[in-house]
């Protein structure tokens, strides 16, 4: 297995992710790890391809096992942080608050680290259950 991950959702506000959602522009993204990041010389614009294992919303709850491949892009000034399209922001009801558990599996059509299983940014579990949240907005 590749590098599978635990990451924290980050973004803007849910009243301005709700605009964004509407237009297209980015609204919320993660995080690669940094061996990913700096092993497959990670872009601006690049795809990252893998699969959606778990949402969980801010107390910590996992809310969704979608079990779903996904296929994003990194943003256009780095490419360290990888863009949630606007379709999963809704269907998941996404905002800064939340966390998602994945497996990246390709950078650019390149397998990451055949044949391993590398775990090596985790965010966790204690750490899930925010003080502070604001609720999602829908578009």
């Amino acid at each position: 297995m590749p590098e599978k991950c635990r990451v924290s959702v980050c973004g803007f506000d849910p009243m301005l992710v709700r605009g964004y959602v509407k237009t297209g522009y980015r609204a919320l993204w993660w995080y690669l790890p940094d061996d990913v990041y700096n092993d497959f010389k990670v872009k601006p614009g690049d795809k990252v391809i893998g699969r959606l294992l778990a949402v969980y919303n801010p107390k910590g709850e996992k809310t969704a096992e979608p079990n779903e491949d996904f296929r994003w892009e990194t943003s256009k000034e780095t490419g360290y942080a990888v863009l949630l399209p606007p379709e999963v922001i809704t269907k998941y009801e996404l905002t800064e608050f939340h966390f998602i558990e994945l497996v990246i599996s390709k950078v650019n059509e390149q397998d990451v680290y055949p044949g391993e299983e590398k775990k090596t940014k985790w965010w966790p579990a204690e750490k899930m259950k925010l003080s502070y949240s604001v609720p999602y907005a829908a578009p």
